[in-house]
Order: structure tokens, then C-alpha cells, then sequence
């Protein structure tokens, strides 16, 4: 039985959120910043903090022309690169 509150991964967004993540990530952050790798941890590893990576979503948004609902997000989906993009891909609104 599938749980009702999983929410499907577009496969093609999933994969576009992750290049404008590595496009992204320097301006956030306003340093070079390599390509990460999906498995990077985004405080640890990339150094964000609450507030840049707040600022990383909304740039994603208006970058990939999308809305995503922030409000199931916790902190297991920002634990990575590929947790972050798993959310964003899986939270996006669609406007009616």
C-alpha cells in the first residue's frame, strides 16, 4: 500500500533542478563553487546555512519558472544535493 503523502518525482524536473542547483550555488553563495555531487551535504559539504539555502529555493523557483511547496519541507530533504532536488521536483504547484 502506497502512502497517499508521497508525492511522485517528475524524473525530467528532478534533473533540471539539479543542473540549476550546480548553476546556482555560486551565486547563493557568492564564491566558485565546483559542480557538487548529488551526495553533497549542503550545510557540511557546500557550507549553506538556513537563510542561503532558503534563498537557493527561491532562485530555483524563479530560474525553472516554478512554484514549489515549501511547506512540507523538512530537514531530511535538505540533507543533500539530491534530497533537495528529490523535494523540489516532488513539491512543485501547479497553477490552475
Amino acid at each position: 500500500m502506497t502512502d497517499p503523502a508521497i508525492h511522485s518525482i517528475d524524473a525530467e524536473l528532478r534533473a533540471r533542478v539539479l543542473i540549476g542547483i550546480g548553476q546556482l550555488l555560486p551565486r547563493v553563495l557568492k564564491r566558485e563553487v565546483p559542480v557538487p555531487a548529488e551526495n553533497a551535504c549542503l550545510f557540511d559539504d557546500l557550507g549553506l546555512t538556513s537563510a542561503s539555502t532558503l534563498e537557493l529555493i527561491l532562485e530555483l523557483e524563479e530560474n525553472l519558472d516554478l512554484q514549489i511547496d515549501v511547506e512540507e519541507i523538512d530537514q531530511e530533504d535538505l540533507r543533500s544535493v539530491a534530497s533537495l532536488a528529490d523535494f523540489v521536483a516532488g513539491h512543485t504547484v501547479t497553477e490552475d
